[in-house]
């Protein structure tokens, strides 16, 4: 009975913030989770039961939160780099190299926790500054400058490592991946914690006009008086540091540091995320809310297939079979043509996809009047 009304006021809510969200872009985003959390309602059996065990919340739609963490870390600082008309591929590999950092302070040189963490985050975001000098100060194309770390940046994390996975017990780290606080994992902090340093940083500032005027138009921005290269390196290095924390999260996980494998291929599920959030790989205007609903909508389909038993190795076709439907329906062009081919989803399809015209608010170029 209980699990029956909780069931029932959640998709109350979730209702209603869908409707408050009709005609905007994330729409679609949050409509495909909801799409997917009503497959789970009914064809998934104990999706949707949580319980309490020693003041702390347990069920599948917290492992969601919990183990979306590290994807929603990322897509913070992707989806700035990519509003630029760049990309990080670095990311996972740098995740590796924070967790090889901080595991080594604390298990070889008995380093404080405090100590090993922070120094994996500030070496996290010297790499992300270091792609934000390729990018930025050389002018190397983002998908070039970010490879050359993707690369080299596991076999640092070996050399830190020295080839071994190192295991630790420290209940500082441990907490920062398994803690909880309020009933809830302590990864949503964190979350919360990064996106309102990010939300503050570009609606708070004039940071986020730069960064959407230089993925409009890096030139016309430039000749507008931004600096588009300083604005440049500081998205890079914002991803960085994001990329380190997820590292930390990542490592705290497993309570070890493999640099084989922690954020391996990451980067990827961080760009579609960002994708399915909204913002066009184009560059251009961004929404850190539709990342964060994208790394949610990630996450969830990858329990989804886990929970229906599908193998590993076809797993990649369903999942990208639903991030094109996701966003094909984000096109309004495709909701046009469906809308004309089945009519009565015209109806339907229209309003909701529907936006006020915005002005724009990035420089561009004019032409000269006479």
């Amino acid at each position: 009975m209980i699990d029956w009304v909780s069931d029932l006021l959640f998709w109350i809510v979730f209702g209603s913030i869908l409707f408050l969200l009709r005609g905007q872009r994330i729409f679609w985003s949050v409509g495909a989770l909801g799409l997917l959390l009503l497959f789970n309602q009914f064809f998934t059996p104990g999706f949707f039961h949580i319980q309490m065990l020693d003041g702390h919340l347990y069920g599948s739609r917290i492992d969601v939160l919990n183990q979306g963490a590290k994807v929603m870390l990322l897509s913070l600082g992707m989806v700035l780099v990519i509003a630029t008309g760049g990309v990080d591929l670095s990311v996972g590999a740098v995740m590796a190299i924070a967790a090889a950092v901080s595991s080594r302070l604390l298990v070889t040189e008995h380093q404080s926790a405090g100590a090993a963490i922070a120094a994996a985050l500030v070496i996290s975001t010297l790499a992300g500054a270091w792609n934000g000098v390729l990018v930025a100060g050389f002018g190397i194309q983002p998908i070039v400058a970010t490879l050359v770390l993707m690369v080299a940046g596991r076999g640092v994390a070996q050399l830190i490592t020295e080839g071994q996975i190192i295991n630790f017990l420290d209940p500082t780290m441990v907490y920062l991946g398994n803690g909880h606080l309020f009933a809830l994992p302590f990864t949503l902090t964190l979350v919360l914690v990064t996106l309102g340093l990010a939300f503050f940083l570009v609606r708070r500032t004039a940071l986020g006009l730069f960064i959407e005027s230089v993925g409009d138009n890096d030139e016309a921005s430039r000749y507008s008086g931004i600096n588009a290269k300083q604005v440049k390196f500081l998205v890079y290095t914002f991803s960085g540091f994001c990329a380190g924390l997820a590292g930390l999260v990542a490592c705290s996980n497993i309570k070890s540091a493999d640099a084989n494998n922690i954020g391996l291929y990451l980067e990827l599920d961080a760009i579609l995320a960002v994708v399915v959030g909204g913002t066009s790989l184009q560059g251009g205007r961004f929404y850190l809310i539709g990342a964060v609903v994208g790394g949610l909508f990630i996450q969830t389909l990858t329990t989804t297939l886990y929970a229906r038993n599908v193998s590993s190795d076809i797993s990649p076709v369903p999942k990208a079979l639903a991030i094109i439907a996701v966003c094909l329906f984000q096109s309004e062009s495709f909701r046009t043509r469906l809308s004309h081919v089945v009519r009565p989803f015209g109806r339907i399809l229209k309003p909701l996809g529907s936006r006020p015209p915005q002005k724009s608010i990035t420089a561009t170029h004019d032409s000269p009047k006479p």
